[in-house]
């Protein structure tokens, strides 16, 4: 039998519960601003590196690669070691990567410090995990929404922030501020954030860790480079060949071995797998506003379209967009409550569509940005927030991490994508003068058409989502029937008894004890006794999560494995439940 441990008293939980969530999001604000840091001075990159521009991209595009392929990675070994200890462990090697970056004008230096920047990118499904696996179940949506909102919102507050100090001070001091940032959250979260018990049964698939990275950067490179080596030359599409046979021979491994990396037939549940498919197309929406507005806002008035606005001003008129995407993570929990994570999904894709629709005439003044930033916002935060519940709702509790870290490199996916395709628009569409590219409005109106088109195909992933489940039936009242239970799962011989104990070791009655498979269903339930004892059947030997949940205490989940025959395990309930 396995069981999880955890590095803190279970107490700590209870004591620290109202830090928790904003502690957790403010990691995820941490990423965003670091993978924002470089959009004032991106135009300026060459000259600052003293390099052409096609390489400068690399300092952009480093960051996804790496983000792209530790998000996964650190998703399952957060599942397997600890999620608050990998959470550490990620903004730390994002602080190192930072301190480099502003220590270095060197152009390879630079890529190896934004290299390591992108690791801070698992902070994402690692929190999602941490909020799973220690709040109750009545305040886990509106917290994996802020979470998942939190990328925008860092986004929206540090575009301004950074023009700010772009223009006023050396450029450097941007990383300076990002590491200080890093170092702060990791001080936050060792004071606050205790260890989840939950573990993964199993041990770390290194070989499929390498195959899925070397398959990524195969993938994500042809598509951030496209555009500079050419779509049709033999380097891009090579890479793509070669790209589809590393990613197909890595899910075969993956299908054959125990304990893989990616669950790939979790995966390919239509809960997840269609989650994962509209994850790409939201990202694709994100990106594209994130591009248009702020050039659209900083070109001269003088070409006729353009609104003159300066970095710093055109950075306030689009930070409304990452707000209003924390504005929206309430909302959406009430709305979530009500109809479930696929109506909320659906109606956030439906303002996206509006918001992109209404920009294609909205695009001759300042304020008329400042709208579609706002509609836009509260519709990415809507389909943001719905994605992780709808992936939690859909996978066994010891393998959070590592899917909402796919969930997130789907996303990053998505932003790629839009990148190099509304990149190449707004380059072959644009206006040469005086050996300056300067961008048209028949491009911006085609970028906008470009993201009209994903949300639409979004929309249309989402419609084959599962609806709402049926809520599980109450369980039996009254103590004789609980006793006639555990008597019955007695009586069977194969399953899991013992106690539920509070952190005194007094019992505790009427604990609802819940055992789940590693599909996430029910596989059995059943109310301790006045003397806190349980008894609750297993359909068949294997691997399972015991949970465990009590009035006045905070809910217990441990991962076990069922060999034959009766296994005794007590069960020891933290203090008072999470209070956020």
């Amino acid at each position: 039998m396995t069981h999880t441990t955890t590095d803190r008293p279970a107490g700590d939980t209870g004591r620290t519960g109202g830090a928790i969530v904003p502690v957790l999001a403010f990691a995820g604000i941490v990423v965003a601003v670091m993978q924002t840091l470089l959009v004032p001075v991106i135009k300026d990159l060459p000259q600052l590196l003293s390099t052409s521009p096609s390489n400068a991209t690399w300092v952009l595009t480093s960051t996804l690669l790496s983000g792209a392929v530790a998000t996964p990675i650190m998703g399952r070994l957060g599942d397997l070691y600890g999620k608050r200890r990998l959470l550490i462990t990620s903004l730390s090697v994002m602080v190192v990567g930072a301190l480099i970056s502003a220590l270095t004008s060197d152009l390879l230096t630079m890529i190896a410090g934004r290299t390591l920047q992108g690791f801070a990118m698992g902070a994402i499904p690692l929190g999602i995990g941490l909020m799973r696996d220690m709040l109750p179940r009545e305040k886990l949506p509106s917290a994996m929404a802020l979470m998942s909102s939190s990328i925008g919102v860092g986004g929206g507050l540090a575009l301004p922030l950074a023009a700010l100090i772009a223009q006023h001070s050396d450029w450097h001091s941007l990383f300076y501020g990002a590491a200080g940032l890093g170092a702060f959250a990791i001080a936050l979260t060792l004071l606050v954030v205790p260890e989840s018990r939950m573990r993964a049964e199993g041990t770390f698939d290194v070989l499929g860790a390498v195959g899925l990275s070397v398959g990524l950067v195969l993938f994500l490179l042809p598509i951030t480079k496209g555009s500079d080596w050419g779509w049709a030359s033999g380097t891009t599409l090579g890479l793509f060949a070669a790209s589809a046979v590393v990613l197909l021979l890595w899910g075969v491994l993956e299908l054959r071995i125990k304990a893989p990396l990616v669950d790939l037939r979790t995966t390919a549940r239509p809960a997840v797998l269609f989650t994962n498919l509209a994850s790409i197309m939201v990202g694709v929406s994100f990106y594209v506003v994130s591009l248009v507005l702020p050039q659209l806002l900083q070109l001269p008035t003088s070409t006729g379209y353009g609104l003159g606005q300066s970095m710093v001003m055109a950075g306030l008129i689009v930070a409304p967009l990452g707000l209003t995407m924390m504005f929206t993570a309430p909302v959406y929990a009430r709305l979530s409550a009500k109809y479930g994570p696929k109506v909320t999904l659906i109606l956030g894709l439906l303002i996206i569509a509006i918001g992109y629709g209404a920009g294609l005439g909205l695009m001759s003044a300042a304020w008329q940005s400042l709208v579609i930033a706002v509609v836009l916002g509260a519709g990415i935060g809507l389909a943001y927030s719905s994605l992780p519940a709808l992936i939690v709702g859909a996978v066994p509790a010891s393998e959070t991490g590592a899917a909402n870290g796919l969930n997130t490199l789907m996303r990053s996916i998505g932003t790629s994508v839009s990148s190099a395709v509304i990149g190449m628009v707004l380059a072959n569409t644009a206006n040469h003068v005086g050996g300056v590219a300067i961008p048209t409005m028949h491009g911006f109106r085609i970028s906008f058409l470009i993201a009209t088109g994903a949300v639409a195909v979004g929309l249309l992933l989402a419609l084959f989502l599962p609806g709402r489940r049926p809520a599980q039936p109450q369980l039996r009242a009254s103590s004789e029937e609980d006793a006639n239970l555990a008597r019955a799962n007695e009586v069977l011989g194969a399953g899991f008894r013992g106690r539920v104990l509070d952190t005194d070791g007094g019992p505790v009655a009427r604990a609802k004890v819940t055992l789940i498979d590693q599909r996430g269903r029910q596989a059995g339930a059943t109310l301790s006794a006045e003397d806190g004892s349980y008894a609750v059947a297993v359909p068949a030997q294997g691997a399972y999560v015991l949970a465990a949940r009590a009035v006045g205490h905070g809910p217990l989940a441990s991962s076990v494995t069922h060999g034959g025959g009766a296994v005794d395990m007590d069960l020891s309930l933290p203090g008072e439940s999470v209070s956020a």
